[in-house]
């Protein structure tokens, strides 16, 4: 009760922001505002002309969730409630919910966008029938923030370094990864990472190379080290009685608007990811953030190798056993579909 109440009250006080919902219009949850281009370019000019994107004679109230008052980690239970229709999914920060999300970007298993193409396609679907199970909702799509890569203030070389040091992260399995190479991780969100880094809570964070240049992280670190942990991957969920009460054409044209809205994140993501690598290391080139002059540590041949052994020796492992504890069978499809291009 006490959740409901707390979400009616963020929710009331969102709608008084942008004006009362409509009949015809789809209450929509964004991604924060403080993660960058992404929402701002692609995601929020979608929804702010939903009707003509999408066909549908509807438009869509869109609210970013740091402007609802309501952490990101509700927005499976708001979903299933009907409190929104559609959410821009932070799946990591989900994951505790429906660990089954966590088999999309296991540690190491997407080292680069085309690896994360393949990945989506053969494990949305298990995700998806969980979420529709569990959470009355309808997996519309995944899409990537990018490869997800390592901002410290103190001096690094390699991952090594990261022993006895305080490192940022945002799911169970960066933080099982972290804790192997030596470091503490420490669960933040992402709004609490620049000031936690400025104060020395900690030495540093994860997160890509954009969101880390929108939200000023390169201000209070010297070092970047590209090298990808994770995509972070991201999605659409659209409450299943909302998605039922649709005739099969409006589903069709619906889908087919999300379909191209995730195809344009996918291109958009990289295009950042390399822009973004050059304005945080002060690079010739800076188009889409504010130049920087972290030091540009590259991953040595040891790092990329612990990274390529994660999926095997740490993360899947780990995984295996939160996900069958919660959904019978979970590894057991995840091994079927996207674990069979390894050696178990």
């Amino acid at each position: 009760m006490k959740f409901a109440r707390t979400v009616a009250t963020a929710i009331t006080t969102a709608t008084l922001l942008t004006g009362a919902t409509h009949a015809e219009s789809l209450r929509v949850m964004g991604q924060p505002v403080a993660t960058g281009l992404i929402q701002k370019n692609v995601e929020q000019p979608f929804f702010e002309n939903f009707a003509e994107e999408t066909g549908l004679d509807l438009t869509a109230d869109y609210q970013p969730v740091d402007v609802t008052g309501i952490k990101d980690t509700e927005q499976l239970r708001i979903l299933k409630d009907g409190l929104f229709d559609i959410v821009s999914l932070r799946l990591s920060q989900v994951s505790r919910d429906e660990p089954t999300i966590l088999g999309l970007d296991l540690v190491g298993l997407n080292p680069d966008y085309e690896t994360g193409k393949i990945t989506v396609e053969k494990f949305a679907p298990v995700v998806d029938a969980a979420l529709q199970e569990k959470f009355n909702t309808k997996l519309l799509g995944v899409w990537p923030f990018g490869p997800q890569v390592l901002f410290c203030k103190p001096e690094i070389a390699s991952l090594s370094d990261l022993k006895g040091l305080k490192v940022r992260v945002y799911d169970q399995n960066l933080a099982n990864f972290i804790s192997l190479v030596g470091g503490t991780p420490v669960p933040l969100s992402f709004p609490e990472v620049q000031q936690s880094l400025a104060r020395g809570v900690v030495d540093c964070a994860i997160t890509g190379p954009s969101s880390a240049n929108s939200a000023g992280w390169p201000e209070v670190t010297a070092y970047m080290l590209p090298i990808a942990f994770q995509l972070a991957m991201n999605g659409y969920g659209i409450n299943l009685d909302t998605w039922n009460g649709m005739t099969a054409e409006e589903q069709e044209k619906l889908q087919a608007a999300f379909d191209g809205l995730i195809a344009d994140i996918w291109s958009y993501s990289e295009e950042l990811f390399v822009d973004a690598v050059s304005c945080n290391t002060g690079g010739e080139t800076c188009e889409t953030g504010t130049k920087y002059t972290n030091i540009l540590v590259e991953p040595s041949d040891a790092d990329v190798a612990l990274i390529g052994t994660a999926v095997t020796e740490v993360s899947f492992p780990a995984w295996k056993d939160a996900c069958d504890a919660v959904n019978e069978g979970c590894s057991a499809k995840w091994l079927e579909t996207v674990g069979t291009a390894y050696d178990f």
